[in-house]
């Protein structure tokens, strides 16, 4: 089993014909994935990949029954084309492009909850099944089939990660990166209570950062889950008042700190890992 995304998956990329849209559909392509076609406003009946490209996500979804979209679009364009894609039933939509509007990742997160449907990114590198499916830019040399969940707001973190389970023989059901911008379509919360429902799952690793609220939010379902969860936050280093790397992962004062959100994860019930080392080290404690 696993979270999001199976072979089974039907995966339409919005964007197919661009730079990035054509090479990682075919990087999807050649790992497994189950791409079956993608669009391109005015660009329909052209293929990428041996797969057909349409006008609109209506038409592809019609004629191949995609369920899932990628979308490898420039920023301005994420909240039309998310909003199409939610509007025409699609469940489940990784946001691959960074530094998206603020207001219009809030008028996608919003369309997403009115419709059922599930956000990961901006500024995301993907999620992976490993075996399965790879959505986006993940390198999928750093992932195995195994027994733990993950999900970061760091795509380099959760690659690290990633590569210390394999290393350490414990492999990963599912991969999530959530995202680096300041509005993100799903929360460390949602994500970990799709692993909570996955018999699978036996152990979930959360990686955050500096900035935002997203790790605290998670607090407030830690406690109720079975499942153990493993918290590290990157930034333990950083200077107050400048942002590192990502949008989202600025420290306003004493705010969003990497010591206070890993002391409010660790009252939560979460079990701290401040190196990756620690991460197969506590696993065994656990009796993972």
């Amino acid at each position: 089993m696993a979270i999001l995304v199976t072979k089974d998956s039907k995966v339409m990329v919005q964007g197919i014909t661009g730079g990035a849209g054509k090479f990682h559909t075919e990087r999807m392509i050649g790992y497994g994935t189950n791409v079956i076609g993608g669009v391109t406003p005015g660009k329909g009946g052209q293929t990428v990949a041996e797969r057909p490209v349409f006008d609109t996500v209506e038409e592809c979804v019609l004629a191949t029954g995609a369920d899932v979209s990628v979308i490898f679009l420039p920023a301005r364009f994420v909240k039309e084309a998310a909003i199409e894609a939610i509007r025409a039933g699609i469940k489940f939509l990784v946001v691959i492009p960074e530094h998206i509007p603020i207001h219009d990742m809030l008028w996608v997160r919003k369309e997403a909850v009115a419709h059922g449907a599930t956000v990961i990114g901006g500024n995301t590198a993907g999620v992976i099944t490993p075996g399965e499916a790879n959505l986006g830019i993940m390198p999928d040399i750093a992932f195995t089939p195994g027994r733990v969940g993950t999900v970061s707001r760091s795509g380099s973190i959760t690659y690290y990660v990633a590569d210390t389970l394999t290393q350490s023989g414990y492999g990963e059901t599912t991969c999530v990166g959530l995202g680096g911008d300041p509005v993100l379509g799903s929360t460390f919360a949602e994500i970990l209570m799709e692993f909570e429902e996955d018999e699978a799952t036996k152990a979930v690793v959360m990686c955050g950062e500096i900035g935002g609220v997203y790790e605290e939010i998670a607090t407030d379902v830690i406690p109720k889950m079975t499942t153990p969860v493993l918290a590290m936050i990157g930034g333990v280093f950083a200077p107050e008042g400048k942002r590192m790397g990502h949008a989202g992962a600025i420290v306003e004062g004493k705010m969003g700190t990497a010591k206070e959100k890993l002391a409010m994860l660790a009252d939560a019930g979460a079990h701290p890992c401040k190196t990756f080392k620690a991460i197969p080290e506590t696993l065994a404690k656990l009796g993972v």
